[in-house]
Order: structure tokens, then C-alpha cells, then sequence
């Protein structure tokens, strides 16, 4: 027997997928699908929280050239370059030092699309009937378990 995934409430082997509380053989599959089910409300949050961190990441940004026109206008109207250009060294050595700290939003924004915009359905077919086996918004886990059965299935075909 051969494991291709295994979790707390999914198992696929070369024998039986086991997931919400059906155990179905391989051989008696017939087919097998996935398909998007119904938006659930953390998923609408994590969509909208990633608005909103994309929103916060690119307002700085927006900030900064805004100033930076505004002090050139400025510094060229009363031809004190030397200010403008003394605020501009300090405006992007803060910038560059605060660079780092980048990496932690970013990660939760990397996270939040590893983790899918939609809830995902695996179904099967198997003794003329449909059976949905797991519904989760997870959609890297949703990838290993769909991606698993497919391998199972395919060498079930082979023997």
C-alpha cells in the first residue's frame, strides 16, 4: 500500500481515499472532479484583508512621490536646492533602512494568495453516485489532496 497524503481529516492511499467520514475503495471510482463551491465569509475576509494590505503597502509609496514633486516644485520656485536635496538623502536613507521590515506584510500577502480566494470541492463518482469528499477555502491543501488522488487513480488505471 502506498501513501500519497495524509492529513488529520483526509488520507488518500493506493487502496481507499478516507475524507469526511467516507472510506471509498479506488476501484470502484469512476471519476473524479473538483469544482468552486460557495464563497464562505473567511474567505471574503482574507480577499479583503489582502485589499487592504496591498492598499497600505502602496500608499507610502504614492506619499513619497508626491512629496518628492512637491519639494522639487517648491525648491525650484525659491532656488534652495541644497535643502531639498539634504531632505531628499534623509527621505531615502530612512527608506532604505526601513526596507527590512517589508518582509513581514509581504509574507502575510504571500500567505493569504497561497492560501486561495475561493473554497475548492473535490468530487468523485464512484457506484453511480456523487460524493463530495472535501470542501476547504485552503487551497494549497486543497492542491496536495486533488494532486494525490490523481496520482492514486492513475495507478490504479496501470495494475
Amino acid at each position: 500500500m502506498t501513501l500519497y497524503y495524509r492529513d488529520d481529516a483526509v488520507q488518500v492511499t493506493s487502496e481507499s481515499i478516507r475524507a469526511g467520514g467516507h472510506v471509498i475503495a479506488l476501484s470502484d471510482v469512476t471519476f473524479v472532479w473538483h469544482a468552486r463551491g460557495q464563497t464562505t465569509l473567511a474567505v471574503r475576509g482574507r480577499v479583503l484583508g489582502r485589499g487592504v494590505l496591498v492598499l497600505l503597502l502602496s500608499l507610502p509609496p504614492l506619499v513619497a512621490v508626491v512629496c518628492v514633486l512637491s519639494l522639487a516644485w517648491s525648491a525650484q520656485d525659491r532656488g534652495n536646492w541644497q535643502l531639498a536635496l539634504i531632505i531628499l538623502a534623509a527621505c531615502a536613507v530612512g527608506a532604505l533602512a526601513l526596507t527590512p521590515f517589508l518582509e513581514i506584510p509581504l509574507g502575510w500577502l504571500d500567505r493569504s494568495y497561497e492560501r486561495g480566494s475561493h473554497v475548492h470541492e473535490l468530487w468523485v463518482q464512484h457506484h453511480g453516485r456523487e460524493d463530495l469528499l472535501v470542501r476547504t477555502p485552503d487551497a494549497l491543501r486543497f492542491g496536495q489532496i486533488y494532486r494525490a488522488v490523481q496520482r492514486a487513480v492513475e495507478q490504479q488505471g496501470d495494475h
